[in-house]
């Protein structure tokens, strides 16, 4: 069947530049100071996807990392360069204000430099150096951010900047790796690689939320803001959404030991009729404020009647299209719950990033809101999955939530969100099989899931009777009376199920012939991210002219012998309780 596709492979240049994709995307320039950082984050990625590897490091919680991120991102500055500079006049100039822990550049509508100072006091040292400029016919709003423009008094000698890109690979360079790994292993772990979020893509976030924080904190001061879901629970591809929360929760907070005798104060405020006027008054000033004066902020856009108010603008200098949400606590629980799972094996993160691009590759997800299965859905389907597995790969939420102690309990909105925070606690699971294994039996799993009467619950990691009739019935973590799938329609996921019980069949073909990795054809994963290899397989069972019950009998029959031999359907493995 991979052989349908050698063709269309075999016109690939070895050396395919990688596009730009969604938006502009940043070229980010390594200067000699951070090279040896992305060394070592290549490095740690490789090291890190072995299977069955256990990591004794001890792990950090999420609260941890958010805060050593956040710290981070207040010591650094952004800076919007002339095209032609001397990064080492640019860098001395620089440390008059203070000493330089990192900095690198990027390119987005403009060339820039992210710069991070050992110390905060650098950052207030640059400020008070820096000037409202003169706009000639037009004005000037003041505004005095960590976000600057670099004027050249008179023309320098530019240097050569080491360039690093850090966009996503395009469809046909990521084909050209795949096929030249030498196991189904390997691709998963070089498809994870090459899409996950860099080490500069991950400050530049947390960098961009700091920015908007500056602007929010000119009307309530001492808020926070956060990112949370894909840029923070470690499933995050290049080139994603930006999602921020507004934490408004620390002002007016007070301490009880500060209160003496009678006398309680408090401060005046105005009162609205509930909490979701509340926040869409809130989200609205601050949408007025990106638009009006928001550096680098565009197309700002309220959004404010939906379920979750939100406020969506392009960040131009970033390139980050990012939405802006307040109240929404839960949200940030689930990027924590995620970032649990991502880091407790090394194979959850490389199975789902798999599955999310052979998904995209099919049409099965869509940046566009409609009936396609979501991107949030497919990993909780993966986890579910590994939940599953004999012994679990994952363990339950209900089990997680029987590690906590006092400190993890955690109820918003009625909503009980326990669990355990402390990734050291959690006991490392002693399933060793491949991820070869894990990929073909995902499909086989699914491709034959009674989606028409089972829910998918990872709270307790079994299969329950569907309390609604919607196609797809995933049960939401917290708020376990929603259906995140509710969206998803009987023909997307009737579609889901071809293409995963294709996607089986192909790989159990394989097993019976398989092509060396020479990467002259694709083969294992690169075969199933080919379009036309599955239309190949559709159409060759149409040139057949049999019933769809006939051809799905013969292909269930086909799995089932060609995987008797490798091992254990998950089918068998139901039965199996999961880690409690």
């Amino acid at each position: 069947m991979a052989a349908r596709a050698v063709g269309l492979l075999a016109s690939l240049p070895l050396c395919t530049q990688r596009n730009q994709v969604l938006r502009p995307i940043q070229r980010l320039f390594s200067c000699p100071g951070t090279v040896a950082a992305e060394v070592k984050r290549e490095e740690q990625s490789s090291g890190s996807v072995e299977t069955g590897s256990e990591d004794r490091t001890p792990k950090k919680k999420f609260s941890e990392v958010q805060k050593e991120r956040r710290d981070q991102a207040q010591r650094t500055v952004l800076i919007h360069c002339p095209t032609k500079i001397s990064e080492k006049k640019f860098l001395k100039y620089l440390t008059q204000h203070g000493p330089i822990t990192n900095h690198f550049f990027y390119e987005s509508f403009g060339l820039y430099a992210v710069v991070e100072f050992r110390q905060k006091e650098s950052v207030s040292s640059l400020q008070n150096a820096t000037r409202t400029p003169s706009m000639g016919t037009e004005t000037a709003v003041p505004f005095r951010s960590r976000f600057f423009s670099l004027k050249t008094k008179n023309p320098l000698n530019p240097t050569s900047i080491r360039c690093s890109i850090h966009s996503p690979p395009s469809s046909k360079k990521l084909l050209e790796l795949l096929c030249y790994a030498e196991s189904i292993d390997d691709q998963l772990n070089t498809l994870l690689k090459e899409l996950q979020l860099t080490e500069e893509n991950t400050k530049l976030r947390y960098l961009t939320c700091s920015l908007i924080e500056d602007i929010a904190a000119a009307y309530f001061l001492g808020c926070t803001v956060r990112p949370f879901g894909s840029s923070v629970n470690s499933f995050g591809k290049l080139g994603c959404d930006l999602d921020m929360f507004l934490d408004l929760d620390e002002i007016g907070k007070f301490s009880a030991s500060k209160t003496s005798g009678n006398f309680l104060m408090e401060f005046q405020v105005k009162n609205v009729p509930s909490e979701r006027v509340a926040t869409q008054k809130i989200l609205s000033v601050i949408a007025e404020c990106l638009d009006h004066f928001g550096p680098g902020c565009v197309g700002v856009q309220r959004i404010l009647n939906a379920r979750c108010p939100l406020v969506r603008f392009s960040h131009q200098s970033s390139g980050f299209q990012c939405d802006l949400t307040a109240n929404n606590r839960i949200a940030l629980k689930s990027s924590e719950l995620l970032y649990i799972y991502g880091a407790l094996d090394s194979r959850v993160r490389a199975l789902v990033f798999s599955i999310r691009c052979w998904a995209r590759a099919h049409s099965l997800t869509s940046s566009i809101p409609g009936s396609w299965i979501t991107n949030f859905s497919l990993t909780m389907m993966v986890i579910f999955f590994l939940q599953r597995r004999s012994p679990p790969i994952l363990p339950t939420l209900d089990y997680l939530k029987t590690l906590a102690d006092a400190e993890d309990k955690c109820i918003i909105e009625g909503h009980n969100c326990t669990f355990v925070r402390d990734l050291n606690k959690i006991k490392p699971s002693g399933n060793t099989e491949t991820l070869e294994l894990l990929l073909k039996e995902f499909f086989e799993y699914f491709g034959n899931f009674a989606f028409n009467k089972n829910s998918i619950n990872i709270r307790q990691g079994r299969e329950q009777n569907k309390p609604e009739s919607s196609p797809l019935h995933i049960q939401n973590p917290f708020e376990t009376s929603l259906n995140i799938s509710k969206n998803v329609s009987q023909s997307q996921l009737q579609k889901f199920v071809d293409l995963a019980r294709e996607s089986a069949w192909i790989l159990n073909q394989e097993d019976k012939d398989r092509p060396s990795p020479s990467g002259s054809q694709p083969w294992g994963l690169a075969a199933l991210l080919l379009p036309s290899v599955m239309n190949g397989v559709s159409h060759a069972k149409k040139v057949r002219k049999k019933p769809a019950s006939e051809r799905i009998k013969n292909l269930l029959e086909s799995i089932k012998s060609n995987g008797s031999e490798n091992a254990t359907s998950t089918d068998r493995k139901r039965t199996v309780s999961t880690q409690a």
